[in-house]
């Protein structure tokens, strides 16, 4: 996890930490949501049967697709930081061949 010094300190990245709990926050929003829109369509279902039964299978369709676009949005932003990482491996080490070139041609 991270501290609260770390809030205030920028050698870290506090996003790769707190997406997921963001993550688990949208899953609950949309399986709420998918739960309020059946409980909806199934009263919808006592005046009109077949307008409540589209509703109910909208309702759960969209909350297993509000599942999977968090996830993919979560890992998006993941993947973003983890670029980042390798990237400034990728730097660090060509900063160290750059030294031993440079350690080479003083000798």
């Amino acid at each position: 996890m991270f501290g609260l010094g770390d809030l205030f300190q920028w050698d870290r990245f506090v996003t790769p930490t707190v997406i997921k709990v963001f993550y688990w926050l949208a899953v609950v929003i949309c399986v709420l949501l998918g739960i309020a829109g059946a409980v909806s369509s199934l009263q919808t279902m006592a005046f009109n049967p077949f307008i409540g039964l589209i509703l109910l299978i909208v309702s759960l369709l969209g909350a297993f697709v509000g599942v999977i676009l968090s996830r993919i949005a979560a890992e998006f932003v993941l993947i973003v930081f983890r670029i980042n990482e390798h990237l400034g491996a990728i730097k660090n080490q060509g900063a160290g061949m750059r030294n031993q070139e440079s350690g080479y041609r003083g000798q």
